[in-house]
């Protein structure tokens, strides 16, 4: 998954301020005890990531 579509869904999902605010601030075991961004920042693949985030956050199968 290109890091554009990962961050269209987590928009998507959340809106555009509550996306880099989740991101940013949510601190997830699913992602090794980080955020979002330093999860992607480390080298995590986005759609490792997108897949953690729905998780976590409920997300609708149609929209993973």
């Amino acid at each position: 998954m290109r890091l554009t579509v990962f961050w269209e869904r987590m928009t998507e999902h959340f809106g555009a301020g509550r996306a880099d605010t989740f991101a940013r601030d949510h601190v997830m075991s699913e992602l090794g005890g980080r955020t979002v961004h330093e999860a992607l920042a480390s080298g995590w693949d986005a759609r490792d990531v997108w897949q953690a985030v729905c998780t976590v956050m409920g997300v609708p199968r149609e929209k993973r």
